[in-house]
């Protein structure tokens, strides 16, 4: 071994938080490894605890993320927002910082689910709703479901963790770039080593390798389902592993190139061909009614934002309360808790990126601009996939049916347009690119959570868990087909629902270190009350919270 790769094992070594390492190492590769052993009995035991947990939760969990959402508007609009994470310039410029935060955040369930999920909504619409399934008065409720579901609501927890997380350790002295420091006034900054920290940083790893690689092995099959269906390329076990392992080398690469050169690069690229693709498909899709019930949906959503948010399926009109709950568990519930259970990963990797913007940027790049870019997506290619199947352009219907995977919606639409192949491969580029950002952002997260809160690891560990997260992407792949990967996927839900409190504990730890630390912010900036404590001041007067950012700058 050379010394320079002595060195490499050595840092490794000494950086790794060892409890927190092998805890969330052995916790995941021990998930991976019952299921070859006893699949059948896990996924028995996990079915039974998700059903549990979203029949006694959904009311926590629906309340959780709509009180995060008014608090992070507040955070936009109040004085607030002023307050800097860190004394530091900004490191990026704002549009990679939008790139970065909208590329590794969620990105990847935009692209897989834009073709798709109004298809499901159009066909079977909230009960919330009184529109029949199939129906025109279906289609713009389509929309406004796939608009809420994808906008203000899931990006909130992400954004929410990000600030407390980053706050917390810009602002103060003694606290780590990692999960539990989101915590830090209700645990104590002597306790952020503690027995309490510890678990959530464990759950945090265990979160983001199940929710990510789950997730991934869904895009990853997109891609694989796409080679199929198109050009007749039945990759089978050993094709899967080797797209597999080549999209873990490529994010692997970019991991190890770092934020700077690998991520902010690849992110800038997704967003064009991201706009590219939604600019081409409205100009050839039909331009007119996508205007029109895109009009019309945004403005539903927005009217109809707090019932939908609270909506439990309790006293549903035209539907049994059953039911009703059902619909709500099945799509509503289960996304904010498959979101929640990204929100460790996301969350650190927006601190990790948002060092010198204010609470205000972070909150309004997290929930709004993010929002702006999302809901034109889901607009356009939703809008024209719902269009196709109710003019009879496109069929859907075994897609609709569960007898196709939603893996083949975007192809089936794509081929219906001039130069569809075009459209096609852009189609799977994006998703490739998308699958490697949100890989590599998330491994890089993880080894950040393993070494204690470093903000750049060590190689050696950034590969140790693209490794792991590359396995566990393909193994769902491979038992896709025997119902294993939906096990998994309620795995990634029951670690997630934990995280909605964990999201609104460091709503509250945000707003005790605020509330006392700054007292009232004057809009006028004539008054901050001062704290003690801080990790540092600056000219503006500040609290202990930091530097609060001038409305002159």
């Amino acid at each position: 071994m050379s010394q320079s790769e002595k060195g490499a094992v050595e840092t490794f070594r000494e950086e790794i938080d060892p409890v927190v390492f092998l805890f969330g190492a052995l916790l995941t590769l021990g998930v991976i490894g019952a299921f070859f052993i006893s699949p059948k009995t896990v996924e028995d035991g996990i079915t039974s605890l998700n059903d549990t947990l979203l029949g006694t939760l959904n009311w926590a969990l629906l309340s959780i993320v709509f009180v995060i959402v008014l608090f992070l508007l507040f955070l936009i609009i109040g004085p607030w927002g002023r307050i800097k994470l860190g004394d530091d310039p900004p490191e990026y410029s704002f549009l990679s910082f939008f790139a970065m935060l909208y590329s590794a955040g969620f990105a990847a369930g935009v692209v897989f689910w834009g073709p798709t999920e109004a298809l499901f909504y159009y066909d079977s619409p909230s009960p919330l709703f009184n529109a029949g399934g199939g129906s025109a008065e279906a289609i713009p409720i389509a929309i406004q479901q796939t608009l809420f579901h994808w906008a203000l609501p899931q990006l909130a927890v992400f954004t929410i963790m990000g600030i407390a997380i980053g706050y917390f350790a810009y602002n103060y002295e003694n606290v780590p770039l990692r999960v539990s420091s989101a915590l830090t006034p209700l645990i104590g900054e002597d306790n952020l080593d503690g027995p309490f920290a510890k678990v959530i940083d464990i759950l945090a790893v265990f979160a983001t390798i199940g929710g990510v690689a789950t997730s991934l092995g869904f895009i990853g099959s997109q891609f694989i389902e796409g080679l199929d269906y198109q050009w007749g390329i039945d990759m089978g076990n050993i094709g899967i592993l080797l797209v597999v392992t080549m999209m873990t080398l490529l994010f692997t690469i970019s991991m190890v190139l770092g934020v700077d050169k690998g991520i902010r690069r690849l992110s800038n690229f997704n967003m064009v061909l991201f706009v590219v693709l939604m600019v081409a498909t409205f100009v050839v899709g039909p331009t007119l009614f996508l205007t029109l019930v895109g009009i019309e949906a945004l403005g539903g959503m927005i009217t109809d934002f707090v019932s939908m948010s609270l909506f439990t399926g309790a006293g549903a009109f035209g539907a049994g309360n059953a039911e009703a709950t059902e619909w709500v568990n099945t799509w509503t519930v289960f996304y904010w808790a498959w979101a929640l259970s990204w929100s460790p990963f996301a969350g650190l990797f927006i601190a990790r990126i948002s060092r010198g913007r204010t609470v205000r940027e972070v909150a309004f790049t997290g929930i709004i601009a993010t929002s702006a870019a999302t809901i034109p997506w889901f607009t356009i290619i939703g809008g024209t996939s719902v269009w196709s199947q109710h003019n009879g352009v496109a069929d859907f219907g075994a897609v609709i049916a569960g007898d196709a995977g939603a893996e083949v919606s975007g192809f089936i639409l794509f081929e219906t347009f001039p130069l569809g192949s075009v459209f096609m491969m852009a189609f799977l580029v994006l998703v490739t690119t998308f699958f490697v950002t949100s890989a590599d952002s998330s491994t890089l997260a993880v080894s950040m959570m393993t070494t204690g809160g470093k903000a750049r690891p060590s190689s050696i560990n950034r590969i140790f868990w693209g490794v792991v997260l590359g396995m566990t992407a393909a193994i769902l792949m491979i038992l896709g087909g025997t119902g294993s990967a939906n096990t998994l996927q309620q795995a990634a839900i029951i670690t997630g629902t934990p995280f909605a409190f964990v999201c609104f504990l460091s709503m509250l730890a945000l707003i005790k270190d605020f509330g006392s630390n700054y007292g009232r912010v004057l809009l006028q900036d004539e008054t901050v009350l001062v704290g003690s404590g801080t990790k540092s001041e600056s000219e503006t007067p500040a609290g202990p919270g930091g530097p609060v950012e001038s409305d002159d700058d």
